[in-house]
């Protein structure tokens, strides 16, 4: 089994930046990629930035060019920088995992952005 801590949410004003941070428990070598989920009250669940093989990494369209999937020093811990957040960025942030083909979700992170 896999466990994702997220960490890092919070209140910013518009304009401002969070960094998210998701640490990997476990078995963390069954993991095969991992990236960041969004859900906002009354809307599904989106992709909001992840690793798609090796270095490669997908964004969503509405968050290209402001926010950045990164890697820690331990291939277990992933991190979401989000610059210049609007107030359409809140909600509740998930970290995913991909563990052997299951996905493993973390408790969430809410993330908060005031105009």
């Amino acid at each position: 089994q896999v466990q994702l801590a997220e960490s890092g949410g919070g209140l910013v004003q518009a304009g401002g930046s969070l960094r998210l941070a998701c640490a990997a428990s476990g078995r963390v070598f069954m993991i095969h990629d991992m990236g960041w989920y969004r859900q906002a009250p009354g809307k599904q669940r989106e992709l909001v930035a992840a690793f798609t093989g090796g270095d490669s990494t997908t964004y969503a369209d509405s968050v290209k060019g402001r926010f950045t999937i990164s890697r820690g020093g331990a291939t277990n811990t992933v991190y979401l920088q989000m610059n210049n957040l609007q107030p359409e960025d809140t909600a509740v942030y998930f970290c995913n995992a991909d563990v052997g083909g299951i996905p493993e979700w973390g408790q969430g992170t809410q993330v908060t952005v005031s105009s």
